[in-house]
């Protein structure tokens, strides 16, 4: 089977592609309209006001230096998902230049200028329009400019919260492992802020005059781009609103295997896991993509509907680790397989239950396991090398890699280092061929479909069973990679359908082909 090149998955994907640009658009131009409507008068106000200069300045400052993503997290307990809590944060980002190049504009007005226009008999609002507005132009326009070309790059985080633009195509590459649908994502995106920035150098370059003309189509181009992507965020024909992961959207286990095999077609929105139970527990989201053990189906009191026609494989977690890896620790195997089977479905949704909704650290909650079956040792601080823990970015991964560290910690002379929060299988799986880190907790039905993508026959055959599906990836990684997967710890963490139960219980949903007749009939 030949590779698909970058262009066939651009002609493949192209419809989505384009919603995607046209949603990038959307959210960069309504929330730089939304900035300039609030930065310029801020701008002219300090001019005037040089005493509220330095607090509004530095308070816009401190917005600025807020990591982007921590940013979208806090608009979401005040916006929820979707477009809003993403243009708020788009709006704050964009407001930084434009206050402060509108205030030097204004201020770098030369006094003699400022004299003559007073002397003329100008007020204060002809002097504004007439003088300092016209001169300051350039710096202001050079702020304008900036701020796009910002909103651009952080708008690609907007799919985090479901507001969608080229990062889902980013961050769907990065968790599938999936080159060409990273380039399909980035390259338009910096395309984008090249030709927004020079386009507005041009405007820049041409004058107030000519500006003034434009006074009412540049607005109305930003209005209208912003209108066209609210409206179709807000589109939306079917009963039950649908968020999935970015790796979800784009797995034959995932929404490729619901079209394919249930003809199932929700239309759903993309929206990263951190944000996705909450959005279903306060009725958002009415159907998720979720893990079979994740803590939250218990917090957010969630129903697994059942996947009566088996297109989730079997996920059983095991660690990777490359065989050269193993000769140089030979204590680890032995070390690592001391948790080897200790886990069910049920005791791993608990630790994750005390991790996603108690908040309990993973160190705590790694000791108390390790407690409760006899296997927890003291640190011996040995020295006779380290090992580097990568993991996943998500709860159940930190957990497991404690639970690995104080295993090694205590039972070998090895120390540990730990790079928790890599991001998805691609980051992950690179950096350990590249040898950054040594190893890593796998899952058998991710090493079948993302990192070895054999037929779909092989893949209908090897995924009946557990251990056909754990003895297939552990020889193909040993011949492909030269990679070993040690035993599993016992649980599956399949992908798997959600709704609140009282919902499913109220629609009589208990299965994916219930919940097919139910959209149906509608």
């Amino acid at each position: 089977m030949t590779q698909q090149s970058l262009w066939q998955f651009v002609i493949e994907q192209h419809e989505k592609l384009l919603t995607q640009v046209v949603q990038h658009l959307g959210l960069t131009f309504l929330s730089l309209l939304l900035a300039i409507i609030v930065g310029l008068p801020l701008g002219i106000l300090i001019a005037r006001k040089r005493k509220l200069s330095n607090p509004v300045l530095g308070f816009a400052g401190i917005l600025q230096t807020i990591p982007s993503i921590a940013l979208l997290g806090f608009m979401i307990p005040a916006f929820g998902i979707g477009a809003t809590p993403a243009i708020v944060a788009l709006l704050i980002y964009a407001l930084l230049p434009i206050i402060r190049n509108t205030f030097t504009g204004i201020t770098g007005v030369n006094p003699i200028v400022i004299e003559a226009a007073k002397a003329m008999g100008m007020n204060r609002k002809q002097m504004l329009f007439k003088v300092e507005l016209p001169l300051a132009m350039p710096v202001i326009i050079a702020g304008i400019r900036t701020a796009a070309v910002i909103n651009v790059g952080v708008a690609t985080l907007a799919s985090f919260v479901a507001a969608g633009g080229l990062g889902e195509f980013i961050f769907g590459g990065i968790s599938l492992n999936n080159s060409n649908m990273i380039l399909a994502g980035a390259i338009p995106a910096a395309l984008l802020a090249i030709l927004l920035d020079q386009t507005i150098a041009v405007l820049q370059k041409s004058g107030y005059q000519f500006l003034k003309k434009l006074k009412y189509i540049i607005p109305a181009v930003l209005l209208v781009f912003g209108v066209v992507y609210l409206m179709n965020s807000v589109s939306d024909k079917n009963k039950l609103k649908a968020g999935f992961t970015p790796e979800f959207m784009g797995r034959q286990d995932g929404d490729l295997g619901l079209r394919s095999v249930y003809g199932l077609n929700v239309n759903p929105k993309v929206v990263n896991d951190a944000v996705m139970y909450k959005a279903a527990y306060e009725n958002e989201l009415d159907l998720i993509s979720g893990y079979s053990t994740d803590g939250r189906i218990k917090a957010f009191d969630l129903y697994v509907l059942e996947d009566d026609k088996k297109i989730f494989p079997p996920y059983f977690a095991a660690p990777i680790i490359k065989m050269k890896t193993l000769e140089k620790f030979p204590e680890l195997e032995k070390t690592l397989n001391l948790v080897a089977g200790k886990f069910n479905d049920s005791i791993m949704t608990d630790l994750n239950y005390r991790s996603d909704y108690l908040n309990q650290t993973p160190e705590k909650i790694a000791k108390d396991f390790l407690v409760k079956n006899k296997l927890f040792r003291v640190s011996r601080n040995g020295n006779s090398g380290t090992v580097r823990i990568g993991s996943k970015i998500f709860g159940e991964q930190y957990i497991l890699t404690e639970m690995y560290k104080m295993l090694i910690e205590g039972y070998t002379n090895y120390k540990v280092e730990t790079k928790t929060g890599l991001g998805g299988t691609k980051i992950c799986f690179d950096a350990l061929m590249n040898g950054a880190i040594d190893f890593y907790p796998e899952y058998t039905g991710t090493g079948l479909l993302v990192l070895l993508k054999p037929s779909a026959k092989t893949i209908q055959n090897v995924s009946q069973s557990t251990d056909k599906t754990y003895k297939f990836v552990d020889s193909e990684f040993r011949k492909q990679y030269e990679i070993q997967w040690l035993e599993p710890l016992g649980f599956n963490n399949s992908y798997a359908l959600m709704m609140r139960k009282k919902q499913a219980e109220e629609l009589k949903v208990k299965s994916i082909s219930d919940l097919k007749k139910y959209l149906d009939s509608k």
